[in-house]
């Protein structure tokens, strides 16, 4: 607290003399710790009728605009906390997105719909300047572009992206030439395209996200807008059979995405989780992309499973199984002594269940070596213990949540000590949540990188392996170990573990041979097709999905790159319009909302949860942080908008700040890993005898009896 308010005075006197110090002064105390930890409710803004699906503020943070069910946009003084102008919308059909056209003063908003339908507003007249029905899908998200007037961008459920130029005449016809990105012409029928954002900094990147869980990152400069075709003309044809007619591709043999025009991002581990996601009714969407303050990193809040951030600048690529090093003498390797490579292998390039996976191991004196760090103070060496030992005895309570909070804490003050990735890497098995045995690998990485002898962190890869049912890998790991640790080989819980990972390889053997026998699949290739036992487990549903996918967009995913951090702890499984967004001017906090009626903050460095604060009597999907004071708007099922800015520093505690935010977490993943079924009838009041009992007694307690009652449809 010291520290920041020396900070502030510093910086207040650096700018008096300088100007140069102006923007930094903004930048720095535009959100801080001590402000994110007074946030609390501001004001509720009245005025809709409806669920309100979506929030946008102006360039000069002066007006927000609000989107509702009840198909009404709403212009409001955030200050004031007054309602300025209320516009009939003119759809038919629940607003889903609505955007300020930049440098227009604040006159011009184009807003998006359930009806299929695209409509600008001239705000001082409230009339629709431009009404387009060229969508076959509900329009779930626009985007615009900085100091671009006259252009903005559409992502719509018909699995295309529009461009539209209002410099250009439009008449909506059975011919659109204005299609930027035509999703269905690589992924099938089925596509959806489900959000967009355009990067501020770079606005010829355009990111978009769709029913599945890439995230496309396109340059948009070396894209031309090609056509689709409808039926017949706009006026005859209903939205319904042009849905249809765009399930064909577009032209057969017209594709206007040129080599290198697109990256795809994903999480390693979930290609090959789709089909067990798909057998359990759980479906992998993005509900939102948003771009960091500099440009530089993605974030996606990925339905179903958690929030994920990317980075576009230095992209991370996945590193490749190499058994060529395996038996290799420590004095043949690099003199950096990594332990980690990130060639693919010379001689499968991308392994064989298309997950990359490289150690390189060195022959050592003792299985039984801990990891020793030398320290440059040992004032940080204490600190360094004292933190360890908090973190030690969460563990051993076994409070992996808090464990993993303490050791990514540690991470980031000690980015060079192996065993806080190892410590943490074990807690991530321990708890288990959706993605944690995937980042518990990477963990391993890290450790072995930074202590290649580092015994515990290879067994934990091979169980991670294991756990993930990437046996092969598991296997051929624990060969390396057995050549590496001969003396930890001839222990029984190694030998234990090798008899399980060899029963569960044979067992994918013998299906695998019997699926080749039944049914050839050999041109199911890329990251997703081109797999192991694990994918020969798909069912035949699945395959012909596959088979609707392009040559080029298995290319696509084969080479997508994988996450920078991961954010968890709410749930998205309700709504597929639930955002996450960069809080701060440098992207320092994350924020998102969840099913539970909850806001989550989370530091975006360590990706430890900072608060929770009830946002709403259902669900929060809405979330956007105002661009240059600490202010939030956030909306969701109840028909209101709320603005959370930091309180007085009177002692008085924010009523609506959940305590224990470990039991959100747990709950939220309890939650989204429950029966669809089950959580639908939870969410409309109905309590199942024997089901979800601890759920809805933990929610009643939370939210009060009849808190957890959607009133309204949400997507």
């Amino acid at each position: 607290m010291a520290m920041e308010y020396n900070n502030v005075v510093k910086l207040h006197s650096s700018r008096q003399i300088d100007d140069g110090y102006r923007l930094r002064f903004q930048r720095r105390l535009h959100v801080t710790k001590n402000l994110v930890n007074r946030l609390g409710l501001e004001a509720e803004l009245e005025g809709h009728g409806g669920c309100v699906n979506c929030l946008e503020w102006n360039e000069k943070g002066d007006l927000l605009a609000s989107g509702s069910d009840d198909l009404h946009i709403i212009l409001w003084d955030p200050f004031m906390h007054k309602k300025l102008h209320s516009i009939p919308s003119g759809h038919h059909g629940n607003l889903f997105s609505v955007k300020f056209l930049p440098n227009t003063n604040d006159r011009n908003i184009v807003s998006g719909a359930a009806d299929f339908r695209i409509r600008v507003h001239d705000v001082n007249s409230k009339e629709t300047t431009m009404s387009c029905s060229c969508h076959g899908g509900r329009v779930k998200r626009l985007a615009v572009a900085p100091n671009v007037p006259f252009m903005f961008w559409s992502a719509a459920e018909d699995g295309i992206v529009m461009q539209y130029d209002l410099r250009v005449p439009h008449q909506c016809s059975n011919i659109c030439n204005n299609v930027l990105i035509n999703l269905v012409y690589h992924l099938g029928r089925n596509a959806e395209a489900k959000c967009i954002a355009i990067n501020p900094l770079r606005p010829e990147l355009l990111a978009v996200g769709a029913n599945d869980p890439y995230v496309r990152l396109y340059d948009r400069r070396m894209i031309k807008p090609t056509i689709a075709k409808y039926p017949r003309e706009q006026s005859s044809g209903t939205p319904w059979e042009n849905l249809s007619y765009l399930g064909d591709p577009v032209e057969p043999g017209e594709d206007n995405l040129p080599p290198g025009c697109v990256s795809y991002f994903v999480a390693g581990h979930l290609p090959l989780k789709q089909d067990d996601f798909k057998k359990r009714y759980r479906t992998l969407t993005s509900t939102y992309v948003a771009f960091s303050p500099d440009g530089n990193e993605l974030l996606a809040n990925l339905g179903g499973e958690q929030i994920y951030l990317f980075n576009i600048l230095k992209k991370r690529k996945q590193l490749s199984f190499d058994m060529m090093d395996f038996s290799q003498p420590r004095d043949s390797t690099s003199s950096s002594g990594d332990s980690v490579s990130s060639k693919k292998s010379s001689t499968n390039g991308i392994h064989s269940n298309g997950i990359n996976v490289s150690c390189v191991y060195h022959e050592v004196p003792s299985y039984a070596r801990a990891p020793v760090h030398k320290w440059s103070s040992p004032s940080a060496a204490a600190k360094f213990e004292k933190l360890k030992k908090r973190a030690n005895e969460a563990f051993d309570k076994q409070e992996y949540t808090l464990a993993i909070s303490l050791y990514s804490k540690g991470i980031t003050l000690f980015p060079n000590v192996a065993c806080l990735y190892g410590n943490r890497a074990a807690a991530y098995i321990k708890r288990a949540w959706d993605g944690d045995h995937y980042a518990a690998i990477r963990d391993c990485y890290a450790a072995m990188r930074l202590d290649p002898d580092y015994l515990k962190a290879h067994f934990r890869l091979a169980q991670c392996l294991h756990k993930l049912r990437w046996v092969k890998e598991a296997l051929e790991c624990l060969t390396a170990i057995r050549l590496k640790f001969p003396d930890y080989a001839k222990t029984k819980t190694f030998e234990s573990f090798e008899t399980d990972v060899k029963v569960a390889c044979f067992a994918d053997m013998d299906i695998e041979r019997a699926d080749t026998e039944s049914d050839d699949e050999s041109n199911l290739s890329g990251a997703m097709a081109a797999s192991n036992s694990v994918n020969k487990r798909h069912s035949n549903s699945i395959a012909k999905a596959l088979l609707a996918i392009s040559d080029q967009e298995k290319a696509w995913r084969a080479s997508a790159y994988d996450y920078e951090a991961r954010f968890c702890g709410h749930c998205n499984t309700t709504t597929d319009i639930k955002e996450a967004n960069f809080f701060g001017s440098s992207g320092q906090y994350i924020v998102a909302g969840s099913d539970d009626g909850s806001i989550f903050i989370w530091d975006r460095v360590t990706t430890n949860i900072v608060r929770v604060l009830r946002g709403d009597e259902s669900i929060v999907n809405c979330l956007q942080p105002h661009p240059s004071t600490c202010l939030l708007a956030t909306s969701g099922i109840d028909p209101v908008v709320r603005l959370w800015g930091p309180r007085a520093e009177d002692g008085s505690k924010e009523d609506r700040e959940i305590r224990d935010s470990e039991d959100a977490a747990v709950a939220n993943q309890r939650r989204m890993n429950a029966d669809p079924l089950e959580i639908m009838l939870l969410n409309m009041g109905y309590r199942i005898p024997g089901v979800l009992e601890h759920m809805s007694e933990e929610l009643e307690q939370r939210n009060g009896p009849d808190r957890s009652i959607v009133q309204c449809r949400t997507s």
